[in-house]
């Protein structure tokens, strides 16, 4: 058994497949030959063959032609008419595929690479194209599809644990190796013995009968009252004086724009319930009605829990992905272990008994936030022990486990976005503006390290960002998704050319569009006509050539994903996407009003002189004061 990396290219008189084989250090290009194709299959079958989005496309395509379809065909009822592959027919299934997917995300290949700080520009040869392709055309195609092969085994050897993960399972629950393509949800089903059950009774909620409030009652009765009973209802209202949303799919709750360092004699306790939703399905009998051996729920629920106390992270492994998994299959229709109603009393039951939780010590404690498996608050170090004894006094009660951890400080944008840090200095961060970064969601980086090192060390964001030359630290990427047409670039004013000396290259451009003022010789520059604020004539500085304004314009661009950095060269332009031929440009979110566009590889490049760093540093402290930090 070996490992294949593959992408097919598929036009609707062409198609192609580029095979690499790393262990071998082998490539295989196959151009619209099913002959060549169908003898590659036959000596690679046993193979895992690994692609991007290869569980949705490229499997089919190639079974098409396995199948003798055309793969336009195929394609077609896949892209255009938004099918599934299987459904095109049954002759398909003669010709399995051991395929593993690398797509296990939100993000697009062509992102991920712009992530990664790869080349990511288009190939120049249309997917719609209605004719043959010339050979130009095809060799070029086929280095475009290599690019891509390629790119898919950087981003697997970064999410390789997934593939490991996979073959935990597989080896763990002594299932085929065929298995390798399913989606860990499928093999959940598989272990589980799930067999699809009918149901009508979605809206037959009921309560745990451990629940004890008084206080808040109103919420748990919310739950009951058949009025809310559809997915679209929420409660918003205020608990322990924060303000709160509980709704069928959870509860949030937080201080907005909250900061606090705990005096010496109070502590931040973040109370956390050990697989809350795995419990909840063995304790309260919620595990999907289709599972036919809930006993070996119950076993691996039981194996998680040890390992993980045994520090077995590893050994673990497959054992959490089984119990995380399966309250997201209780919600899949097209899962065999759906089952509505278990998954929404396993949510309700959730958010009831953590509020059972804060109504006990609401008495002696701060609330800060509340969240689906757990809470923050704020304590008197001498309170310690009255909250280990409630929360104790809970646990029996409930038949739930919590773990506490401590901390010192809280930077609170929201629910979702906060960082704690600890008495030794370390942290603990959530949300988009203060995660780690990594390869696939480089997104922006040194604006989140600025904010980090700013709450963490008091080091201010300008110092941060003025300090680091590496490129790809600066890239804010995008993508025209398919709801538009393509990409522009918008010019307010551009110029016939640019200052005739290196040493004075900057001047700022009247809002007007009328004069020039020189930053060197502090002088305004004229062009053929005055200015439309001052209506004067003034003399151009002496060491700037003539400048020439023209009115706005738009550039049609070819790519559809964009690395893009803040600009201070007055001559560019501001990204935007079009729906439809004609239609108003629209502005791609939190990109800068001049920026330039570098699609090419960024690993490795210095920082340009005309990337303005000042745009990132705005964005930082805007960042930070969404936290409720003002510098």
């Amino acid at each position: 058994m070996s490992l294949i990396f593959y992408d097919f290219e598929c036009f609707k008189h062409d198609w192609l497949v580029v095979f690499i084989e790393p262990f071998n250090a082998r490539e295989t290009v196959i151009v619209n030959d099913p002959d060549k194709f169908k003898s590659f299959y036959q000596d690679h079958k046993d193979d895992i063959w690994i692609g991007f989005n290869s569980r949705n496309y490229d499997q089919w395509i190639a079974k098409s032609i396995l199948a003798d379809f055309n793969p336009k065909e195929m394609n077609d009822w896949i892209i255009l008419k938004d099918r599934k592959g299987w459904e095109f027919s049954d002759l398909l299934k003669s010709f399995p595929i051991m395929s593993f997917d690398t797509m296990t995300g939100y993000y697009g290949l062509k992102t991920l690479e712009a992530f990664m700080g790869n080349d990511i520009r288009e190939t120049s040869v249309p997917f719609d194209i209605d004719r043959k392709l010339t050979e130009d055309e095809i060799q070029e195609t086929i280095k475009y599809c290599r690019h891509d092969v390629e790119q898919t085994m950087e981003v697997f050897l970064r999410r390789k644990n997934e593939f490991d993960s996979q073959m935990a399972l597989i080896d763990t629950f002594k299932l085929p190796l065929a298995h390798v393509g399913k989606t860990q949800a499928q093999l959940s089903a598989i272990i589980l013995g799930a067999q699809r059950i009918q149901t009508n009774d979605e809206w037959d909620i009921r309560l745990p009968d451990t629940l004890k409030l008084n206080k808040y009652q109103y919420i748990a009765d919310w739950f009951l009252d058949k009025k809310n009973h559809n997915n679209d209802a929420w409660l918003e209202t205020d608990v322990c004086g924060v303000p709160h949303t509980f709704a069928w799919g959870g509860v949030h709750g937080a201080i907005p724009k909250y900061q606090c360092e705990c005096a010496s004699d109070e502590i931040m306790v973040m109370a956390d319930v050990d697989q809350l939703y795995p419990t909840l399905m063995v304790e309260y009998g919620l595990l999907s009605r289709a599972v036919k051996e809930p006993e070996r729920f119950k076993t691996i629920l039981a194996t998680s829990l040890k390992l993980k106390a045994e520090k077995k992270k590893k050994e673990r492994e497959p054992y959490k992905r089984i119990c995380n998994i399966t309250y997201g299959s209780e919600g899949d229709p097209f899962n065999p272990m759906y089952d509505p109603l278990h998954r929404t009393l396993v949510c309700v039951y959730g958010q009831i008994l953590l509020l059972d939780l804060i109504e006990k010590i609401e008495p002696f404690c701060e609330l800060i936030q509340s969240n689906t498996d757990g809470i923050l608050i704020k304590i008197k170090r001498a309170d310690f022990d009255r909250l280990d004894d409630a929360v104790f006094e809970w646990e029996q009660r409930t038949h739930l486990h919590m773990s506490f951890d401590c901390y010192e400080k809280i930077y609170q944008k929201d629910v979702n976005n906060y960082l704690v840090i600890d008495y030794e200095g370390g942290s603990k961060s959530k949300g988009a503006y203060v995660k780690d970064l990594g390869d696939l969601d480089n997104d922006l980086p040194i604006v989140n390290v600025a904010i980090t090192e700013y709450l963490t060390k008091g080091i201010h964001p300008r110092e941060t960002i003025m300090s680091c030359d590496d490129l790809i630290q600066y890239q804010k990427v995008v993508k025209v998704s398919s709801k538009y047409s393509h990409a522009v670039m918008e010019y307010e004013e551009r110029y016939s050319n640019e200052v005739s000396s290196i040493e004075y290259p900057k001047y700022l451009a009247c809002k007007y569009l009328g004069y020039y003022q020189c930053e060197y010789f502090n002088k305004t520059m004229m062009s053929d006509t005055p200015c439309k604020t001052c209506n004067n004539f003034t003399p151009r500085c002496p060491k700037v050539n003539y400048v020439t304004i023209y009115d706005g314009e738009i550039e049609r661009l070819n790519d559809r994903t964009f690395r893009v950095f803040a600009s201070s060269r007055p001559n560019d332009g501001t990204l935007k996407k079009v729906k439809t031929e004609g239609a108003k440009p629209e502005k791609f979110a939190n990109t800068p009003e001049k920026c330039f566009i570098w699609n090419d590889s960024v690993n490795g490049v210095s920082v340009p002189d005309y990337l303005d760093k000042n745009w990132y540093v705005d964005l930082a402290i805007k960042r930070l004061n969404d936290f409720g930090v003002n510098i």
